[in-house]
């Protein structure tokens, strides 16, 4: 199926390398990254997933700022092959705890134990890490999360002083504990990529939600969970726009398009009360996939406008305003518009009193970026800029603890082994943007 497997560093160095059929020239992870590193085809910014060098297939994700690639001359289904990169990086993820080059090359003996019962000469055979644990008996060395750039979803609840143990998830699900305890917690993650089109009046062109409810369980002997959802989730559309924008608590009804759920999730109970019971495999998983284009209240409103400021410049108006409540932060917003390539110079003018803010102009890629370390819900922001031409406006940010589907955890139950037993559970929201786009 596939010849070669190996990983990348953000600079191009060999972290893993296996060869499994010997088909493919040994310089492929250099004739790769080039490539990638200097992609100019289709007017494209980026290189593709999947792509052809001389006949051999490049395909590849980037996980953690990490390149998995898989190297094939036969013609292979390029999802199959997508879907086994990623979850060789999730199994990796699990046993390691961290997932960067630096527990990986710490590491690089379990990795390679790993990789052969993964694959054999090419082909797939198991990514379930609760399987591989009969296979696999090397132990990790652990790496101080705390030392190093924080990774996930957990990352983004490490806020100042008062801080959620977001490093408790960048522990290995096969290693013990100091003193031979294991830590009895559960981790229940809601994170949704929003994709909204504004048009330049702000009125919204386009909208839709993609969530996963992913699940980490460091709970002893898989105990039976039973995770409640909304009372009044509906699934599937029926042309009535029922939300409720006036709740920030999850009433009112939440009507998804469609959803599918992992293997192990039984749902005897979920036409009934919406009440999901499973017993937690080993390692990190989605519990489920969803996916809403029903009406929704997106998080940001963007609104441009343009007003001639001469015969080879126009002066550009963004405003952003946060529509969710002040109790939430959004962090690490950047703002970016495009330019045409003949623009040499742009200048900038931000609010009064602005904090926290920066602008640049990127003369490789053309492009005004307006980065803001963070914005409290209902805030609004504005910045002046002066182009020939520009747009549309794309914005990037994430939202600890709010999610715009209003998808709610009531309860996460646990089967109890005694009555002294009291893990700890972790539900948190995350929302970040796919797709926001503001058209000038």
């Amino acid at each position: 199926m596939i010849s070669q497997f190996f990983v990348l560093s953000q600079r191009g160095d060999n972290i893993v390398f296996r060869d499994y059929r010997g088909e493919v020239a040994k310089g492929s992870a250099e004739i790769f990254f080039r490539k990638v590193k200097f992609w100019k085809e289709d007017e494209a910014e980026e290189a593709p997933p999947v792509f052809n060098v001389d006949g051999v297939n490049y395909i590849h994700v980037k996980v953690a700022g990490l390149f998995f690639v898989a190297t094939s001359r036969v013609n292979v289904p390029p999802s199959l092959v997508l879907e086994l990169l990623q979850r060789i990086a999730r199994v990796t993820k699990d046993y390691l705890g961290v997932l960067n080059e630096d527990s990986i090359r710490k590491n690089f003996v379990l990795v390679y134990e790993l990789l052969d019962e993964v694959i054999d000469f090419g082909y797939p055979q198991t990514t379930s890490t609760e399987v591989l644990k009969s296979y696999v008996f090397n132990e990790p060395i652990v790496v101080d999360a705390g030392r190093l750039p924080p990774l996930g979803p957990a990352a983004i609840f490490m806020q100042g002083t008062k801080r959620m143990p977001g490093t408790a998830v960048t522990k290995s699900v096969v290693a013990t504990e100091p003193g031979g305890k294991k830590r009895e917690e559960i981790f229940v993650d809601i994170i949704e990529k929003i994709s909204v089109t504004f048009s330049s009046s702000g009125y919204i062109l386009t909208s839709e939600i993609d969530g996963t409810i992913q699940m980490k369980s460091y709970l002893t002997g898989n105990p039976e969970i039973r995770l409640a959802l909304n009372e009044d989730l509906s699934i599937g559309r029926n042309g009535s726009s029922l939300y409720d924008y006036r709740s920030s608590s999850g009433s009112g009804t939440v009507i998804l398009d469609d959803c599918n759920f992992h293997e192990s999730v039984h749902l005897e109970s979920f036409d009934v009360d919406r009440t999901l019971s499973l017993i937690p495999p080993d390692g990190e998983f989605a519990v489920m996939n969803y996916r809403m284009t029903q009406e929704f209240k997106p998080p940001f409103r963007v609104t441009a406008l343009i007003e001639e400021a001469g015969s080879s410049r126009a002066e550009v108006i963004l405003k952003i305003r946060a529509d969710f409540s002040p109790n939430v932060t959004a962090n690490t917003i950047t703002v970016q518009m495009p330019v045409p390539s003949y623009t040499m110079r742009a200048s900038f003018e931000l609010e009064a009193g602005a904090t926290g803010q920066t602008t640049d102009f990127k003369e490789g890629s053309r492009r005004l970026e307006w980065n803001l370390k963070k914005i409290v819900g209902g805030a609004e922001h504005t910045l002046r800029n002066i182009a020939k031409e520009a747009g549309p406006v794309n914005m990037n940010f994430t939202i600890p603890m709010y999610n715009a589907s209003k998808l709610q955890v009531r309860y996460l139950q646990i089967a109890k082994k005694s009555k002294t037993y009291n893990p700890y559970r972790w539900v948190r929201y995350v929302t970040q943007a796919n797709s926001y786009v503001a058209r000038l």
